[in-house]
């Protein structure tokens, strides 16, 4: 197939393919024979993806709107973005962005150290009382 194969395909377009692949950066998918696509990481959800295999599986059949062509005419850049897609394997993970980066990480670091502190200062104050309890019995 060449580039002729191509002429039926245009971007915006809602195409059928089966899954093929998953990588960590994305879901490969079989759209027509010697045509391939890539729903790229970034076009699976606006919202974080932990793991492409919670959106899809191998052998699965997606529907993915066309967002780009290569001009070698065999590969689609794809989205799943937009689309009524739902895996009901997908978990929400309740990680949200919120425009400060960072930021809210950091307000919470000091909590956690304190926490993880008196983890340690309990660990440590039980390690001795076994230690006397040991000695005591050695006597």
């Amino acid at each position: 197939m060449g580039v002729c194969a191509m002429t039926k395909y245009i971007i915006g377009d809602v195409v059928e393919g089966i899954v093929t692949g998953i990588e960590s950066y994305g879901i490969f998918l079989s759209i027509d024979k010697g045509i391939s696509g890539l729903i790229h990481i970034s076009e699976i959800s606006d919202s974080y993806v932990r793991n492409i295999s919670d959106y899809a599986k191998i052998n699965d059949i997606l529907r993915a709107k066309i967002i780009d062509i290569d001009p070698t005419g065999k590969r689609l850049k794809l989205t799943i973005k937009g689309l009524e897609y739902f895996n009901s394997s997908i978990k929400d993970f309740g990680i949200k962005e919120n425009g400060r980066g960072f930021c809210g990480l950091a307000e919470l670091l000091p909590n956690w150290i304190s926490e993880k502190k008196a983890e340690l200062e309990k660990a440590e104050i039980l390690k001795k009382n076994i230690n006397n309890v040991d000695k005591t019995n050695n006597n």
